[in-house]
């Protein structure tokens, strides 16, 4: 087992960060930071005594305490009872307990996206009918069936 594996990187709440935070890990946030927080592939949890101000990416976001920021998850968002969230919520899924608290956009989608189209803004085309649709082929006549019943008569 690699070190750091299965355990989340703590950071505790007497620490205060201003800048940028990126990683390639789980990390557990109980302090404070103000920027951008850059995890694609890791968990990213933010404590009960956490403050956000900060634009989260993540694979997933676990929230506990305050976040002023958007939010986008490759997998799931969690809020949790008492948390709060001002800013747009962009994931493939979204929990949200009782006395959780949003402001803001929520966008979640049944498949899932790489950060990088999300952070981009950059998504694959999605194929789309020509309109007006292209004349249809004349259905192929059915052959009729004889009237036995009738004589000629």
């Amino acid at each position: 087992m690699k070190p750091g594996e299965g355990t989340p990187a703590v950071i505790g709440k007497s620490v205060r960060i201003h800048g940028e935070l990126t990683g390639s890990e789980d990390l557990y946030l109980d302090g404070e930071i103000e920027g951008t927080v850059s995890l694609a592939e890791s968990r990213f949890t933010v404590g009960p005594n956490a403050n956000v101000l900060a634009d989260i990416q993540a694979r997933d976001i676990i929230v506990f305490g305050r976040v002023e920021g958007n939010i986008q998850a490759t997998g799931r968002v969690e809020l949790r009872q008492g948390s709060t969230v001002i800013g747009d919520i962009h994931a493939l899924r979204l929990s949200i307990e009782e006395s959780a608290a949003v402001s803001g956009k929520v966008e979640t989608s049944g498949k899932s996206e790489s950060a990088a189209s999300i952070a981009t803004g950059v998504r694959p085309a999605i194929p789309v009918a020509p309109y007006p649709p292209a004349a249809a082929a004349a259905p192929e006549e059915e052959p009729v069936q004889p009237n036995l019943y009738n004589s000629g008569n």
